[in-house]
């Protein structure tokens, strides 16, 4: 027998399914909770969904598991349901993504990612194992679900292996971003592409979105070329670039600045921190949130979609360490040329926020704002 359950009607607006990895700290989030009617009603599982205006809802061992994180009144909430298909949605962006759509009233989400899917929440939308550097896999799930969007967030990011494996840096970061275009356009799909402040060459940061790329890696020659691409044989297109995105992820498979600095500071031996490279850190959510506003908005062009504060990577450990009553003092500053690294970085990238502030609304939060609900997230987990 199936009992029954009950279903709490929210604010009008924009929302997000609740989990350890939501956006923001407390319960009501940054924006606050508006409710519209606590008053219970009956639902079974075989029955009709009721015409509610916005509600968060999924199905979990017959049962309705009512979960919530914010609720914000905004013009969007009753604009056209859009098919939205995230590439690498088992990443720390992709996942922000799936969390991000799921419950929105206006979206239908199609995650893909290579392998099988490792998010803990299945429910509320659609997982497909897609291999973006295999031509035909591509065709197969884009032409299968025609999405309205794609949020291309899968890529070779990992700098130094780009340098040394070359062949698989092409075919993941230029050949499969050409394989989506052609997909897209075949479809008529608006294509939402990532790309990285590493197509500069760090001498002149904080930079605009008219800045001409000049990379000093094979990393970032192949986002810059990737860029060219989408520019030129994309039909409609956005790129989205951002800078060292940090935060927490389900099984987790690969760290973050920020997770190191705070895992490194822990065990409360020396480390070394580079004081010559300049970034404006991203909060995952952040970058998601400036992903869906593109999506919503169907903006076309070139955005910076960072942080908002400038810093040194040691500026940052430092913040790290204020932040959870680490000893600074076992933090010793350092010159990049004394890593050797496989590839260079770009000594001061950064961006100007303008544009984006103006034409999508992004509105990131502070380093400190990060930290605090990214902390909140690893209370959750442990």
């Amino acid at each position: 027998m199936i009992s029954d359950v009950l279903i709490i009607p929210i604010a009008i607006g924009k929302c997000a399914e609740y989990s350890p990895l939501s956006p923001h700290s407390g319960p009501f989030g940054r924006e606050g909770l508006g409710v519209l009617d606590l008053t219970p009603f009956s639902l079974h599982k075989n029955s009709q969904t009721p015409s509610l205006p916005n509600f968060i809802y999924f199905w979990q061992n017959n049962h309705i598991d009512i979960r919530f994180i914010q609720a914000k009144f905004n013009q969007h909430a009753y604009s056209k349901m859009k098919r939205i298909l995230v590439t690498g949605s088992n990443g720390l962006l992709g996942q922000k993504l799936v969390y991000a759509c799921v419950g929105r009233p206006n979206v239908e989400l199609i995650a893909t990612a290579k392998g099988e899917n490792r998010l803990i929440l299945k429910e509320g939308y659609i997982y497909e194992s897609m291999d973006i550097g295999n031509e035909q896999d591509v065709d197969s799930i884009v032409d299968k679900y025609k999405p309205d969007v794609v949020i291309h967030t899968a890529a070779m990011t990992n700098v130094d292996a780009c340098e040394t494996d070359k062949e698989g840096c092409v075919l993941l970061n230029i050949t499969a971003v050409e394989y989506l275009v052609n997909a897209c356009n075949r479809n008529k799909a608006h294509f939402i592409h990532l790309s990285t402040d590493f197509i500069f060459n760090g001498e002149n940061g904080p930079y605009d979105e008219e800045a001409e790329a000049n990379p000093v890696s094979y990393y970032g020659w192949s986002k810059a070329e990737a860029e060219r691409i989408v520019k030129e044989k994309s039909n409609d297109w956005a790129i989205l670039r951002t800078i060292l995105v940090f935060g927490l992820v389900d099984n987790m498979s690969r760290s973050n600045v920020v997770l190191w600095a705070k895992g490194a500071l822990e065990k409360g031996a020396p480390i070394n921190v580079v004081d010559d490279q300049f970034r404006m850190p991203t909060l995952a959510e952040d970058l998601a949130e400036g992903c869906l506003l593109a999506a919503e908005k169907h903006a076309n062009g070139i955005f910076n979609i960072s942080g908002k504060d400038y810093m040194s990577v040691l500026e940052l450990v430092e913040q790290v360490a204020d932040f959870y009553g680490y000893d600074k003092k076992i933090i010793r500053a350092v010159s990049s040329s004394t890593l050797n690294q496989t590839a260079k970085r770009p000594p001061r990238t950064g961006f100007d926020l303008s544009k984006s502030q103006r034409v999508l609304g992004y509105n990131p939060h502070s380093f400190r704002e990060g930290l605090q609900i990214l902390d909140e997230q690893l209370k959750q987990y442990n």
